[in-house]
């Protein structure tokens, strides 16, 4: 019964206004050669029916409902707290797998070691949930720069092979995402996997510089292959609500706040502080409604360094080894 739980997948979804995608997202579950033996959505007080879908589907295990919408960070908290599978397979309702994609990142799961995450090939799918083609990439995992930037791996290039080789990556996107519950029970902070004050978006970057410090690895397995639906993405900032690009402002500063050291900085230096300058004059000059972010980050400032406290007081590897992500 043990190894059984072990050996199970949980999967865990946050559904906001999702009943365009939930439907494809469910069915393409329900077709894994390896079955999850959870399902659990979480809905964050939908205008439409999400909720209502993803009730009626004979593959989901629970629904929760949540009357407000209390974010993405911690929607997936509460959904993972509803589960017990030895893994976790965070995933976004427009993301769409092919059926082999939780056998493929569980085969490689069981290598053993600190492998904490796994994350797969994602192409770009179409709004109706389509696939784009020829092929575009979406992620192979997650990268960070020397301007304090995470960016998903190969995002918008089409997919020529040219990520075809299984490597140790900082992180996986969100989006679909492959978590021992080992490793989640290891990273919480004051009872948070992702850290709620994020709200949304760069939690899941947040999330992966923390397993970094913590000794944990995370694999991209290029076998593994799901479709995205991807929407927020750099050049379309003037396109998206202005509560999204506040959050990613703020959330910049805090994750560093939390998790960046010494090395990193030496390894950042004026890149990163360049790009802040150029990020601050930017909500200077024509992104107003990003502004109180860094009233936000000096309110928020406290906590984060609590946090860093916490994170520094186990962490398990080097800051030099930490800096060596960041190019």
């Amino acid at each position: 019964m043990v190894e059984a739980r072990v050996r199970a997948v949980a999967v865990t979804l946050v559904t906001f206004d999702s009943a365009r995608w939930i439907g494809t997202c469910l069915d393409a579950l329900a077709k894994q050669t390896h079955l999850p033996a959870e399902v659990v959505v979480l809905d964050n007080a939908s205008r439409d029916e999400s909720a209502a879908l993803a009730a009626a589907h004979p593959l989901v295990s629970r629904v929760l409902r949540e009357p407000v919408n209390i974010g993405f960070a911690a929607g997936q908290n509460r959904a993972i707290a509803a589960t017990v599978s030895g893994w976790v397979l965070v995933l976004n309702p427009d993301a769409f797998l092919t059926a082999t994609f939780i056998e493929q990142l569980l085969l490689r799961a069981e290598s053993g070691g600190r492998l904490g995450a796994l994350c797969g090939k994602l192409r770009r799918a179409a709004d109706d949930g389509s696939p784009i083609e020829p092929a575009l990439l979406d992620s192979t995992g997650m990268v960070v720069t020397r301007e304090f930037r995470h960016l998903d791996r190969g995002a918008g290039e089409p997919d020529r092979g040219q990520f075809e080789c299984e490597q140790m990556v900082f992180g996986a996107s969100g989006a679909a995402a492959l978590f021992s519950r080992q490793m989640l029970e290891d990273v919480r902070i004051e009872g948070e996997i992702f850290d709620e004050h994020f709200f949304a978006y760069r939690e899941d970057a947040d999330l992966a510089w923390r397993a970094q410090l913590l000794g944990w690895d995370c694999l991209y397995v290029p076998g593994a292959v799901g479709y995205h639906v991807r929407r927020v993405v750099p050049e379309r900032r003037s396109e998206l609500p202005a509560e999204i690009n506040r959050h990613s402002v703020r959330n910049r500063f805090l994750m560093r706040i939390k998790n960046a050291d010494a090395a990193v900085w030496r390894r950042c230096g004026w890149r990163g502080v360049l790009r802040d300058g150029l990020v601050f004059a930017a909500c200077l000059v024509r992104e107003w409604s990003s502004l109180p972010a860094f009233v936000e980050v000096v309110r928020e400032t406290p906590r984060a360094l609590r946090w860093r406290r916490a994170i520094k007081a186990r962490q398990r590897r080097h800051g030099a080894e930490i800096a060596g992500w960041f190019r």
